[in-house]
C-alpha cells in the first residue's frame, strides 16, 4: 500500500471534508477517496439483518442523547444523557434482556452499583470478575518480579474466561467495565455477544484517560518526550498439543 493511502484522519486539517460534506474536499491520505472498494464492502456488512438492526438502533441513540434538535437554527448540541443511561436505553431499544457485567476486581464496588443499577431498570445481570478461576499468573509464564505483590500468589486475569462464562449463560450485550488494556481486546474478540465499553481503566487519573490529552502540553508533556516499553517482546514458550 503506497503512503497516501495509509489513513491519517486524526491529522485531516481540510475545513470542508469529504467525509462531512458533498461538496467537500480530502487531503492525499483521505481513505473517503482512496478506499472506495474498502467502504463499499464495508456497507454491505450492514445489509445483515442482524447488524443492521444494531447499528440503525446505535444511530438513533446517537441522536437522542441531544435535547432541543430541530428547536434552534443553527443547532448547539445540548447533550443530556450519561454514558449509562445510553447503556440501558440502547439495550431496550435492542429488546436485550440478559445483560453481561464483564469488570475488574479493583471496580468491584462499582460493578455492584452498576449491577443493581440494571436490575432495578428490569434486565437480568450476568457478572464476572477478571480474576474468576484463581488461575496463577506462573500459568502464562509470569515470574515473581513481575507481579504486583512480589512474593505472594496472584491470580491472573482472564479475560477470555470471562467472555466464555458469559456466552455459557447466554447474554444479550456484554459490557467492559475497567478491564486492563489488553484484556479488554481478548474479551472483544472471544465474546460471542456484541460489547460496549463503559469504563475504560485508567489508574493514574481515576479512569478518565481524556485527562492525560487534555493535559499534554502541560503535567503530561513526558509523553511526546519520554519512551515507553520499547524493551521489546519476551520470547513466549508454547507448549505442544
Amino acid at each position: 500500500m503506497r503512503l497516501k493511502e495509509i489513513p491519517q484522519c486524526a491529522q485531516c486539517s481540510v475545513k470542508n471534508k469529504i467525509c462531512i460534506r458533498e461538496d467537500g474536499h480530502g487531503p492525499d491520505f483521505c481513505p473517503t477517496i482512496n478506499l472506495d472498494g474498502v467502504i463499499k464492502e464495508s456497507l454491505s456488512e450492514y445489509k445483515k439483518p442482524e447488524i443492521k438492526e444494531f447499528a440503525l438502533y446505535a444511530t438513533i441513540q446517537e441522536g437522542e442523547c441531544y435535547a432541543n434538535r430541530g428547536q434552534q437554527h443553527p443547532y448547539v448540541t445540548y447533550p443530556v444523557k450519561t454514558r449509562i443511561q445510553e447503556t440501558i436505553e440502547f439495550a431496550n431499544k435492542l429488546g436485550f434482556k440478559r445483560l453481561g457485567i464483564a469488570f475488574c476486581g479493583g471496580l468491584r464496588n462499582e460493578a455492584r452499583i452498576l449491577s443493581d443499577i440494571l436490575q432495578d431498570q428490569g434486565f437480568e445481570v450476568a457478572s464476572v470478575i477478571c480474576m474468576v478461576g484463581r488461575t496463577p499468573k506462573e500459568f502464562l509464564g509470569i515470574e515473581e518480579n513481575q507481579k504486583v505483590n512480589i512474593g505472594e500468589f496472584e491470580s491472573m486475569c482472564s479475560p477470555i474466561t470471562q467472555a466464555k462464562i458469559l456466552n455459557e449463560v447466554n447474554t444479550d450485550f456484554n459490557i467492559i467495565f475497567g478491564l486492563c488494556v489488553g484484556h479488554d481486546s481478548l474479551f472483544m474478540r472471544y465474546s460471542r455477544a456484541l460489547c460496549t465499553t463503559l469504563v475504560v481503566k485508567d489508574r493514574v487519573t481515576g479512569h478518565n484517560p481524556l485527562a492525560a490529552l487534555n493535559l499534554h502540553n502541560s503535567y503530561y508533556r513526558r509523553l511526546k518526550k519520554e519512551e515507553f516499553g520499547k524493551g521489546g517482546r519476551i520470547k513466549v514458550m508454547v507448549e505442544a498439543d
